[in-house]
């Protein structure tokens, strides 16, 4: 049923154990076994934003709709265009955006267009209106114009009939007005996944409550809903469950015929009650119970019922990074996208930093662009934020990427070039 023995854990100071599995190993399982969604609905335009396309939106009409002006200028035939010199023409009226001009445009004539209006029949090209020189109802031009230039062809953007948007794909505020420029108001999408989650330990008390001697407010359940709103997916907060069998396997219970995901903080580390992994063993299947990655060793994976486990480790900075790390791209997939391994940068640390080789470290720092480089703002600095308990929060806060120090690394030197992950890369 899992990959390691969840009762034999070394402790998470520890910077080697065969038990744990290699950082790549367990995201490309991870992102290998969960399933891509299945229930498709369709929804009016607005509601697309930050779901996930089911199937092909294929566009009513041309965009642009009709041949138009890219500039401020006049609408000409470039059979107009001077070899040499300068040529007159006769200004007609002009062409409005929505109120195209009606008339057709001869040899020798031109009309006097905005941008995005409709071209004159028989106009073919426009001089922007800086380069004529206008007299009364005339214009002059040069020779140093092109044939076709500042017009923008009906259809060039997309086709009628034309696929929008692939299935798969993240509808963004781009996305959104592009389907509205092909008169598209409804979407075919998949349906929102489901999460629910609940933080585990006797000593966790809600924000607003008092605190008795060796309690501490549970952070975690915030950061999750946090990382989970931005994704879009429906929330079931399940609230703290204490340290007590009956409580812990019924909040799986629960969660899993509410969820299709469900994540725990808090109880699969050493130290915790034994009976929390019994409980997983007895209502699904782990995969595994621990990552040779620090902060953040005890993450179990797996199945409880019909629903994909996530069980994060109790240390606030610990339920970030392996959200980030491994399962956010889960919930990717789960949502319809596809999996892609997020943009990293080189950086030069100004920090010296500590680690033993056997595991890889995500340590927070602080990345900017460097003022005096060769050439100057080409190139990143990298620092770190500060202690980098995985207690400590404000490490988190104080941030604005991972540096990323692998497997093999025993340690950075301040000048030494490191692999950064910026935080915009991942959210």
């Amino acid at each position: 049923m899992t990959s390691t023995d969840p009762h034999h854990d070394p402790s998470c100071m520890d910077d080697f154990d065969p038990a744990s599995l290699d950082a790549g190993q367990a995201l490309a399982q991870i992102v290998d076994t969960v399933s891509p969604p299945r229930e498709i609905e369709t929804v009016a335009l607005r509601d697309a934003l930050g779901r996930v396309v089911a199937g092909e939106s294929r566009s009513r009409i041309n965009v642009p709709g009709h041949t138009n002006s890219a500039m401020d200028g006049y609408a000409i035939c470039s059979e107009d265009i001077p070899a040499r010199n300068r040529a007159t023409l006769s200004v007609l009226g002009t062409s409005w955006a929505g109120r195209p001009f009606a008339g057709p445009v001869r040899p020798g004539e031109c009309v006097r267009i905005m941008t995005g209006a409709a071209m004159p029949d028989g106009a073919d090209t426009v001089v922007m209106q800086e380069r004529v020189e206008k007299k009364d109802d005339t214009i002059g031009i040069d020779c140093d114009n092109q044939p076709g230039q500042n017009v923008r062809q009906a259809g060039e953007d997309i086709r009628q009939g034309e696929t929008v948007l692939e299935k798969g794909k993240l509808i963004h505020p781009a996305e959104l007005g592009l389907l509205a420029s092909a008169g598209i108001d409804e979407v075919s999408v998949y349906k929102k996944l489901r999460v629910a989650f609940f933080s585990t330990g006797d000593e966790l008390r809600p924000v607003g409550s008092e605190l008795q001697k060796g309690q501490i407010y549970d952070s975690n359940r915030y950061t999750l809903y946090g990382m989970l709103s931005r994704l879009g997916v429906e929330i079931v907060d399940l609230g703290v469950i204490g340290d007590e069998r009956n409580a812990i396997e019924q909040a799986f219970s629960d969660a899993a015929a509410r969820a299709d995901v469900v994540i725990t903080s808090g109880g699969v580390s050493v130290g915790e009650a034994d009976f929390v992994k019994e409980i997983l063993e007895q209502l699904g299947t782990v995969h595994f119970w621990k990552v040779a990655m620090k902060p953040g060793r005890p993450l179990a994976f797996g199945k409880v019922g019909d629903a994909w486990f996530f069980g994060l480790p109790g240390n606030p900075v610990s339920v970030m990074v392996t959200f980030y790390m491994f399962v956010l791209p889960a919930l990717r997939k789960m949502m319809g996208t596809s999996y892609r391994e997020p943009l990293t940068v080189t950086a030069t640390c100004s920090s010296r930093l500590r680690k033993r080789a056997g595991r890889i470290e995500y340590q927070r720092g602080i990345l900017t662009l460097e003022k005096n480089g060769d050439p100057p703002g080409h190139g990143y600095r990298v620092s770190k934020t500060g202690p980098q308990g995985s207690g400590v929060l404000r490490s988190m806060s104080d941030a604005n990427c991972f540096i990323i120090l692998p497997m093999e690394s025993s340690g950075i030197e301040a000048g030494d070039t490191v692999r950064v992950l910026p935080f915009e890369a991942i959210v």
